[in-house]
């Protein structure tokens, strides 16, 4: 599955030290997106919190749109650091919501989770986020729905050489594209 992105957008890995390009989408979210993200209202302090504990047993994939993060998937193991279960998390900036964003971010989380051998993923939402509650189906996740929120899960499969492969070279792509980024902002003319 392999949904096509809006014009000029691209999808990879966030990296050690890119923690504030996240921290900067999370706070650009309109007030009913960071709710829906967050189940509650949170201020830029719990924003910044967050952020700063993103750490190496996260896996955040962002959508860049001409090299500004604009949307982002994040993967956090429950419990303990090699943890079977984990949960994922998702924003979208509103100018991109229902564009697909959510499909190819869902789908490389599930691709990382496979790989990290997670053998249960959570997606928690509010009741009436309804745009998580039908991505989540798309991925035949499980809902639940448990006082005002909605748990889905997805147990992805065993991974495989091939899905190694796959999350490799979306890697190096991903290393390649960044790269190309830092130097365009280097070399943009002021």
């Amino acid at each position: 599955m392999q949904d096509a992105l809006p014009d000029g957008g691209m999808v990879r890995k966030l990296w050690i030290g890119e923690a504030d390009l996240y921290r900067e989408h999370l706070l650009r979210l309109d007030a009913d997106s960071r709710r829906t993200r967050f189940g509650g209202t949170v201020s830029d302090a719990t924003i910044a919190s967050h952020t700063a504990t993103a750490g190496l047993g996260t896996v955040i994939h962002g959508f860049f749109v001409n090299g500004t993060l604009r949307g982002a998937a994040e993967l956090r193991r429950i419990g303990k650091a090699f943890a079977p279960e984990a949960e994922a998390a998702f924003s979208v900036e509103q100018p991109w919501q229902s564009r697909g964003v959510g499909s190819v971010l869902l789908e490389r989380t599930l691709l990382a989770a496979r790989n990290r051998g997670i053998k249960s993923l959570q997606m928690i939402c509010i009741a009436d986020n309804r745009r998580m509650q039908q991505l989540a189906r798309k991925f035949d996740a499980d809902l639940s729905f448990d006082f005002g929120s909605v748990v889905g899960e997805v147990d992805p499969p065993r991974s495989t050489p091939l899905s190694l492969m796959r999350e490799f070279v979306a890697d190096g792509h991903g290393i390649a594209t960044a790269i190309l980024d830092v130097q365009s902002r280097l070399f943009k003319p002021v």
